[in-house]
């Protein structure tokens, strides 16, 4: 009977069980469902798949003209000396053929402004994921703060129960009893301060998931987010991983691209032309005229137009080029510089967690053994609690901020 009990139980905590783990997601899967959910970096492949239709569409030629008329026609009234004069009726068949050069130099001009498109959705998918995780550590470190607090509001209820013992004795003073309610209270006030900074994490978690934001979600709170530094950082490391720095490549890329569709100017157009004319008197034979036409773009009047333009475009990509070369310099210089910071920042929380910290709550527990002899008041404890629950803050404070300075730093090495 015990066993059928102990069966039926786990068969009813299970499914609770499988619940919480089913939307406890860990960091990299929060990160890839942003990759692959999110609204606004779908964007970015329609509007690449757009130039790619774009791209097909300028290799289109004009449509033929057709037209249909009088040639050679006298005026109502005019004098006919012979059948001859009275003119013919006249069919036109006219076609613009573009310079094959110029429709593929425009086509692989349009088809790189999707390669551009496609670098700024990496930009832009750096950026969510370095929301999505300063989000995570933002939960974990909130989550902490309140089992710091949690653990400290624990001693301090246990003050006031002694204080509340000691009053009908004369051993204690009313006002502990109402300044331990205050220091309670104002506990309490911290941890919903913190709770509030989850509850707006997880619905901007959510909404970067295209999630509602109200969405049931847990996080792997006992993950400890790592720094790992880059062995060496050189330009030529950023060039490859940091995104704005492709995405500048595929922007000079798809300038040469236009600039070459801009010299292909300089290469001529066709046009040819049909007429047929049926006469209006039976003495003329059918005839018929083609024509074809080509068109003189090295003209030096035409000509002005592209090769300006041309030069132009050419001093742009230059000025790319120079771009590109200080943004890498500049990101190496300031990627080093959050290097040391980081390490630095990893030093001071070292010292407060293992010298500092351990001090604060020595004395705690010594101040506490004491007023619980009742050799100290409590105004001394209160003061010792005080000191080691703020350090523990701030310590909590501090991982936070070197949180986000990895963040930073990852943001900028693969921006």
């Amino acid at each position: 009977m015990h066993s059928i009990k102990k069966t039926v139980l786990l068969l009813a905590v299970l499914p609770l069980q499988l619940l919480a783990q089913q939307h406890t997601m860990s960091l990299d899967t929060v990160l890839k469902r942003i990759e692959n959910n999110n609204l606004l970096l779908q964007t970015y492949a329609l509007k690449a798949e757009s130039f790619k239709h774009k791209a097909k569409a300028g290799t289109a030629w004009m449509a033929p003209m057709v037209g249909v008329g009088t040639f050679m026609t006298p005026y109502p009234g005019s004098q006919i000396m012979d059948d001859r004069d009275k003119g013919s009726i006249m069919f036109q068949l006219e076609q613009d053929i573009p310079n094959p050069g110029k429709l593929n130099a425009q086509r692989r001009y349009e088809e790189s402004k999707g390669d551009v498109e496609l670098a700024g959705r990496a930009i832009a998918l750096n950026e969510f994921k370095a929301q999505a995780k300063a989000l995570y550590y933002t939960w974990i470190v909130a989550s902490e703060r309140i089992q710091v607090l949690q653990e400290n509001d624990k001693i301090m209820q246990m003050m006031k129960k002694i204080e509340q013992i000691r009053y009908p004795y004369n051993q204690s003073q009313l006002s502990g009893v109402f300044r331990a309610n205050a220091k309670i209270e104002e506990n309490q006030n911290m941890i919903r301060m913190q709770q509030g900074d989850i509850a707006k994490a997880k619905a901007w978690l959510n909404s970067l998931m295209n999630l509602p934001g109200n969405q049931d979600l847990e996080i792997d709170s006992t993950f400890v987010p790592q720094y790992l530094a880059e062995a060496k950082i050189d330009t030529m490391l950023l060039a490859g991983q940091r995104k704005d720095i492709l995405q500048m490549e595929q922007n000079i890329r798809s300038m040469k691209l236009g600039l070459n569709a801009m010299k292909a100017q300089a290469k001529p157009d066709f046009k040819i032309r049909f007429d047929h004319m049926s006469p209006l008197s039976n003495m003329m034979p059918q005839a018929y005229s083609v024509m074809g036409m080509i068109s003189i773009p090295i003209a030096p009047w035409s000509s002005k137009m592209y090769k300006s333009e041309a030069k132009a475009m050419d001093y742009e990509i230059q000025a790319m080029e120079k771009q590109r070369g200080g943004m890498l310099q500049e990101s190496q210089g300031m990627l080093t510089g959050m290097h040391y910071e980081i390490l630095s920042m990893q030093n001071r929380i070292t010292a407060m967690e293992q010298t500092i910290i351990p001090a604060l709550k020595k004395t705690m527990d010594a101040d506490f053994v004491n007023y619980q002899e009742n050799k100290l008041q409590l105004p001394a404890v209160i003061s010792s609690w005080e000191a080691l629950t703020m350090m523990q803050i701030n310590v909590l404070d501090e991982k936070m901020k070197l949180y986000n300075m990895i963040v930073d730093y990852e943001k900028e090495l693969y921006r």
